[in-house]
């Protein structure tokens, strides 16, 4: 008992400036706290372990504790000096918590940041953000129009006020508190608490600090996310925005990559392949219609079998086409889908878009062995979002068709409609005369859902579901619900006049989900593909040309770089692949895999039964099986396909980087 009242009488005789700092240490522990209470409670997925729950908050707790204490070191650190102590002066009391105030705007920024990447796509805020704040007017006005912002703000501005004046009552409380008691500055207390300071900052008791990557210990990703705060998977991230490729490592690996690709090696050139004509290629010299489609989820579909049956019109196609039901994107991003289908190569530089780095712009895209085509790109919006132009440059004689249009309004800060779109395309279609590629990029589904749909296109119904049944087959809102259906009906008006056209009989309309998005998809796929989030990636691709292609219904997992390669082989023309991706129709084709990386510095390779995935900076490795036929596999030939896959997994990680940055056009 008399040690505890020793105790207690030390710290009330504590320097005021350091009882101050106590306080405030506590108020930002609370504000820290609050938030990961806030994403553990909206965002916490089902069936989580409570042990490793308090794992994850724990864990956390250490990363919160490092930045208040590097929020905190300033105050004490120059109030060494007693005249730089808030308690000096009035003058000094004010620009303290101006500091702190300004500190807190930094803080809650971050934190609404964090909250809106998890509402956005289920990850945390990393330096990826900086994607899109090189393109600030186009983001602000999607968080305008999809946000009451105005009101977010407001919030954002009394909440940092009203922590001001919780500072100013705090710092007016040690003075009440001590009034009187004439303790003395003693330097010697403010060197123990910058010692203090700097071991939170350390974040461990052993000689290696606390890093970003010992978030990612936990096996389901929600709880990584849940552990690690903004700031800190922020800062831990920018370093890696900056391309990097080992071409050493890319060539010792090169034997793998060749042995499951099949490929030949061909001289110095050994990404190279001459193609022949397939003697199963078309002969007429077919149009080819590519249409990107935006946030198209296979398991929100009606392919999948999802009871909502949003996509009636373009299942029936699937059934007349040849369909690839299990197609994976390589990575989640709109522009890093254009950059993987136009080069063939997986966007495997993490955190910067490669279409946003100059060093990565001159791409080869087989898209100019087709020379006599006249070339078409089609967006609702402006090609600048996200550098789409300077990917795009590569296609020799493009025609871009993008901006305003003065005869269509747009509908939201992605332009004009959907449907608007594809009539567009339509139009310059009939009014063409040779044979021509098209790329159409649509941009409907995607937020602000509720700006998704033109008031003035009356012949859509919209439909109204429970919120509880939306959720149960993958949809957060009923405004998501029918953005998706929407699409599908616009692909029914687009085909409604194609069919009739002359261009139509000739003709290959491939569709292609530029990736998905995270949810709920138990109700129609095993539980791995929820808790792995292949949700992110998985894609319908359709190759659709009645009289031209026999439909088939294809189960193999391919990849969306397939693309390009696998319309050159319907095309009766050798062609030169330098690319990753492979002629899905080739009878030789063998081994199916799909390479992909997540936001959560996870690279893997996708099969027909198996998901390998490794953590970039832990080395964990994890094979997940995708059906419970996988799950009976003895042990013994599962860790001979673990070291299989993960050979590769670090053969296309490794030469898709180098390729990135060595895929000269010329």
């Amino acid at each position: 008992m008399l040690f505890l009242c020793n105790m207690l009488r030390s710290l009330i005789r504590m320097p005021k400036t350091l009882l101050w700092v106590t306080n405030l240490f506590f108020l930002l522990l609370l504000l820290f706290t609050c938030y990961r209470v806030s994403i553990f409670l909206a965002f916490k997925p089902a069936n989580l372990a409570g042990e490793q729950v308090s794992s994850a908050f724990l864990l956390g707790l250490r990363y919160d504790l490092r930045w208040i204490a590097i929020a905190l070191f300033p105050i004490i650190f120059f109030s060494i000096l007693p005249s730089l102590s808030p308690f000096y002066s009035t003058s000094n009391k004010k620009y303290w918590t101006w500091y702190l105030a300004i500190l807190t705007f930094v803080i809650f920024f971050f934190f609404a940041a964090g909250f809106g990447s998890f509402s956005y796509n289920q990850t945390p805020l990393d330096a990826g953000a900086m994607n899109f704040a090189e393109d600030f007017t186009i983001s602000v006005k999607m968080i305008w129009q999809t946000y009451p912002l105005l009101w977010m703000l407001g919030g954002l501005l009394v909440a940092v006020l009203s922590f001001r004046w919780m500072y100013h009552k705090s710092h007016w409380q040690v003075i009440s508190q001590t009034e009187g008691m004439g303790i003395p500055h003693r330097q010697g207390f403010f060197i123990g608490g910058l010692l203090l300071l700097s071991l939170l900052i350390h974040g461990s008791f052993s000689l290696q600090p606390l890093k970003r990557e010992d978030s990612f210990r936990f096996q389901q990703s929600f709880l990584s996310y849940l552990a690690i705060n903004p700031l800190q998977n922020f800062v831990g991230t920018l370093s890696l925005r900056q391309p990097s490729y080992n071409q050493d490592r890319a060539r010792a690996l090169y034997p793998i990559l060749s042995n499951w690709m099949g490929w030949k090696q061909n001289g110095s050139a050994i990404y190279c392949r001459s193609v022949g004509p397939r003697s199963t290629a078309t002969e007429s010299k077919p149009n080819i219609v590519l249409i990107q489609c935006e946030s198209f989820s296979m398991y929100k579909s009606s392919m999948s079998g999802n009871p909502l049956n949003t996509t009636p019109f373009i299942d029936s196609l699937s059934k007349r086409g040849v369909f690839f039901e299990r197609c994976f994107a390589p990575t989640f991003s709109t522009a890093r889908a254009l950059f993987a289908i136009l080069t063939g190569i997986p966007d495997a530089q993490l955190f910067k878009f490669s279409s946003q780095n100059p060093q990565a712009l001159d791409q080869y895209t087989l898209i100019n062995g087709l020379e006599e085509y006249q070339k078409h790109y089609f967006l609702g919006g402006d090609a600048e979002f996200n550098n789409f132009e300077g990917i795009l440059r590569n296609i020799k004689g493009l025609i871009m068709h993008t901006g305003q249009r003065p005869s269509i309004p747009p509908i939201n800060v992605w332009g004009i409609s959907d449907k608007d779109l594809l009539l567009e395309a339509h139009q310059v279609f009939e009014k063409t005369t040779t044979p021509f590629f098209a790329y159409i990029q649509t941009a409907g589904n995607h937020r602000p859902y509720q700006r998704s749909i033109p008031l003035s296109d009356s012949s859509f119904i919209r439909d109204t579901l429970p919120i509880e049944t939306l959720n149960k087959y993958g949809f957060e809102s009923v405004d998501e619900y029918n953005a998706f259906r929407y699409t599908d009906y616009c692909f029914s008006a687009f085909f409604k006049k194609a069919v009739l056209a002359n261009y139509f009989s000739n003709t290959i309309f491939v569709l292609i989900g530029d990736h998905g998005v995270a949810g709920n998809a138990n109700a129609v796929y095993p539980v791995s593909w929820t808790t792995q989030r292949l949700t992110d990636q998985h894609v319908p691709l359709l190759f659709y040309a009645p009289g031209l292609l026999a439909p088939q219904q294809r189960r193999e997992v391919v990849s969306q770089i397939d693309v390009l390669p696998t319309i050159a082989g319907l095309l009766h023309r050798p062609y030169e692949n330098r690319t990753l991706g492979r002629d899905l129709l080739d009878p030789a084709k063998a081994n199916h895999f799909a390479f992909v990386t997540n936001a959560s510095d996870r690279i893997g390779v996708i099969t027909n039964t198996f998901y390998f995935s490794r953590h970039l900076n832990t080395g964990e490795e994890w094979l997940v099986p995708l059906d419970s036929s996988s799950a009976v596999v003895p042990g013994s030939e599962l860790n001979k396909k673990q070291r299989s896959l993960s050979e590769l997994t670090d053969a296309f990680f490794e030469t898709s980087r180098y390729l990135i940055m060595n895929n000269r056009k010329n």
